[in-house]
């Protein structure tokens, strides 16, 4: 018998696997379960990019071969365009911007270039679940900024100051916020901000959803357009959902000279670069229409009053938060019930209904589940019908 703890890093021993994927094996074992746990768009990847890629493959002789580890030179002039585009701040594709495969990866690489052993990186509570487990198996160590979930899960700035220690290397931020929808006031993200510069905390701001908002009275502020904070803020934005490309792996890293060619570093030992074929498909989406991205955000939309009309039917089961955007909501259960991940099994398992259990995502996510709304509107209604046959429904 193999004593597998003489092999394995301590780090990747005590590590699991991302609650949003084992939910999502465990319902793919279940015939016919209704799944709301993963942020899978259900839209084809554009047609327009498709078809650039496609011509790509059948007449450019260097289309399947490795470019330079921080990517295409055209790409990163496109996101140099489409950076100054969305924030008024110019940025130098040589000297600021890298191609990434997907914003997982250029998290991942970020936090191996920051973190030494034992450094705190400060998240959103709830929030992302990968995040989590990428800052420990980089060796560092996540600390929980609990959202205020009784003012609609938003930021809570005095809260932030008693939490940086000398240890403190970074703050990641999601706006709109994944698990929970909620797209942050721009105040408040200009107050940490601020507390950042006065303490000396990186910003990593992970961006897959700030076009995915719904409400016009509840804008997403890009904090990459303070130029004040251009120093140490690193801006990391992924093609997979605005332009669903979630399998393509691709995205960009937008961070300080003195950060960029540390970071490659990294970047290069790990991947060396980014899938040439989906760095031709990023900057066919940079380049071409982006007609699309408003089609997804209607559709979306009108799955976001779908869900929440459904929920409204089951308010003894959840409570929920109304989300401003990205497409996820984070209902409270109500409903009798041990823990969050006994709950979820217990849903899937004798109702086929998928959700994650809201512990993934950190202490304040507990007795919470996240559905992602992002599927087609037969799975929403499905899965809620099954709820309902289950516990019964408010007509």
């Amino acid at each position: 018998m193999v004593d597998a703890s003489r092999w394995i890093s301590g780090n990747v021993a005590q590590a699991q696997l991302s609650a949003i994927k084992e939910m999502a094996v465990r319902s793919a074992r279940v015939p016919g379960a209704a799944s709301l746990t993963w942020g899978l768009p259900s839209f084809a990847t554009p047609e327009h990019i498709r078809r650039a890629v496609s011509e790509a493959l059948e007449n450019d002789p260097d289309a399947g071969k490795y470019t330079l580890p921080a990517g295409l030179p055209a790409l990163r002039e496109l996101v140099a365009q489409r950076h100054e585009q969305a924030t008024g701040i110019s940025v130098d594709p040589e000297r600021n911007i890298l191609i990434t495969a997907g914003n997982m990866q250029g998290m991942n690489t970020l936090f191996h270039t920051l973190l030494e052993a034992g450094d705190e990186v400060i998240l959103t509570d709830p929030g992302f679940a990968s995040h989590i487990q990428q800052i420990r198996l980089a060796g560092g160590v996540p600390v929980h900024w609990p959202l205020q979930e009784n003012s609609g899960w938003r930021l809570d700035p005095q809260g932030l100051p008693p939490l940086i220690s000398a240890r403190t290397k970074a703050l990641v931020l999601v706006t709109p916020s994944n698990p929970t929808g909620s797209v942050f006031p721009r105040e408040h993200l200009l107050r940490l901000g601020e507390i950042a510069r006065e303490r000396g905390v990186m910003l990593i701001l992970d961006d897959p959803y700030s076009e995915l908002v719904y409400d016009a009275d509840a804008p997403c502020f890009n904090l990459a357009s303070e130029a004040a904070l251009r120093e140490q803020l690193a801006y990391l934005f992924t093609f997979s959902k605005i332009h669903a490309m979630s399998g393509w792996r691709l995205g960009y890293m937008i961070v300080p000279d003195w950060l960029q060619q540390q970071v490659l570093k990294v970047h290069d030992a790990d991947l060396i670069c980014a899938p040439r074929p989906s760095q031709i498909a990023g900057m066919a989406a940079l380049a071409g229409s982006r007609a699309h991205v408003d089609d997804f955000r209607r559709v979306l939309a009108a799955r976001r009053e779908l869900i929440c009309q459904r929920l409204d039917r089951v308010p003894h089961v959840f409570e929920y938060v109304r989300p401003q955007g990205a497409y996820y909501v984070f209902p409270k259960i109500v409903a009798e019930h041990e823990n969050s991940m006994s709950f979820a099994l217990e849903l899937l398992e004798e109702t086929r209904v998928t959700v994650t259990p809201g512990s993934a995502f950190g202490p304040s996510g507990e007795h919470h589940v996240r559905m992602a709304y992002c599927v087609d509107d037969a799975v929403i209604n499905t899965a809620f019908d099954r709820i309902e046959a289950r516990f019964g429904a408010v007509r």
